[in-house]
């Protein structure tokens, strides 16, 4: 008897896992039932559907992370995971379970309209974690400031003039302060105090994340995205760790497509309209860029950290280094002159930013990798 594929949908929640199958053709799926979501139970249900190279596994990325995929990856069988946001949708369906969530998932696989995303190996997720769990200590740091000041101002207390916030003086003036209400006293000191913790959070997280930058498994790749102006350690660590392998996208504009970066369009007949950014893709890489990218307001020059670098990379990547100073800063200063908001000035900058990003990785994508 031939053997046919079977196209299987799993709706994934934390413990339990819907699945359905669609065998190849034309013939409706099936619901083949719900299985606990542990590893032993993923065993048994390929066993029981059968020859594992006629298998084909989907889920939608979610809060389970990966490790499903990567079960599949290590039993030899094939399996995606798809971007929830692009999954298409019946218009006026107000019905929505596991069970025909999994439905949906195998025919839609079957058919090829499901839309499946980069999976990071397991060295980059957790080096996309630790590069994400700073950004989250010092969205905390922010608020925490917040409040220690808005609590001043609500008991009038203000800095000595001249005295700027958070400056080693303001600070010092922080410590000295009292009040004459124990409970003011207590509160001002918890605020203080988590502020504190908070601070020496972002250090530990910065210390680790300099390390890899110099030890780690992709420290030669984070060296040499460094050599482009407005890319020090943190940026380009935190690139490596949200675009993971840049081998992934043949062309730069598939790369500045992915950071959604590249112009909206409306387009009938003979009429072409190009709006805003899209702002698909990864909005934490797009916001790097977005910042590196106000760099090039100021004229080309290989001076300070930069040049330290620089220092020892190959002549071709130095190359491409300068030519994007100078291309960019002429870009940003045309778009100005033609009366250009510098937000769009900028984006556009960020975007064939993303391109010489590109070039430079083309040069090491076979460099040896770190140990």
């Amino acid at each position: 008897m031939k053997s046919t594929l079977k196209y299987v949908g799993l709706d994934v929640s934390k413990e339990k896992i819907a699945v359905a199958i669609a065998d190849e053709g034309r013939e409706k799926s099936r619901y083949f039932g719900m299985i606990p979501h542990t590893p032993e139970a993923i065993r048994k249900l390929v066993k029981k559907l059968g020859d594992p190279q006629n298998l084909r596994f989907c889920y939608e990325a979610g809060p389970t992370g990966y490790p499903l995929y990567r079960q599949f990856l290590a039993m030899g069988i094939h399996c995606d995971v798809i971007a929830p946001s692009l999954i298409p949708q019946k218009p006026g369906e107000k019905i929505k379970t596991d069970k025909r969530d999994a439905i949906r998932l195998a025919q839609l696989y079957r058919a090829g309209e499901l839309v499946s995303i980069y999976v990071p190996t397991s060295e980059d997720e957790a080096l996309r974690d630790l590069v994400r769990a700073r950004e989250d200590a010092k969205q905390d740091e922010l608020r925490a400031k917040h409040r220690l000041t808005k609590f001043l101002l609500r008991n009038n207390i203000r800095p000595p003039k001249g005295v700027n916030k958070w400056t080693v003086k303001y600070r010092a003036w922080l410590d000295a302060l009292t009040f004459k209400n124990p409970l003011s006293t207590l509160t001002f000191q918890e605020y203080y105090h988590q502020l504190q913790e908070l601070e020496q959070r972002i250090q530990r997280f910065e210390e680790e994340i300099n390390r890899q930058a110099t030890e780690g498994v992709r420290a030669p790749v984070i060296q040499v995205l460094q050599s482009l102006r407005g890319i020090a350690t943190l940026t380009a660590v935190s690139l490596v760790a949200e675009i993971g392998s840049f081998k992934r996208f043949p062309t730069p504009s598939q790369l500045m497509a992915y950071l959604g970066l590249i112009p909206s369009e409306r387009s009938t007949g003979n009429v072409r309209y190009q709006g805003e950014i899209t702002k698909t893709g990864n909005r934490h890489a797009r916001r790097l860029l977005i910042e590196a990218a106000w760099s090039y307001r100021y004229k080309p020059a290989v001076k300070g950290n930069l040049k330290k670098r620089l220092n020892g990379l190959p002549p071709a990547i130095q190359a491409i280094s300068w030519k994007a100073q100078n291309r960019l800063h002429t870009k940003y200063y045309r778009l100005m002159s033609r009366g250009k908001e510098k937000g769009k000035a900028v984006a556009a900058v960020a975007r064939e930013l993303a391109g010489f990003i590109w070039a430079v990785m083309q040069e090491v994508e076979d460099l040896p990798q770190g140990k």
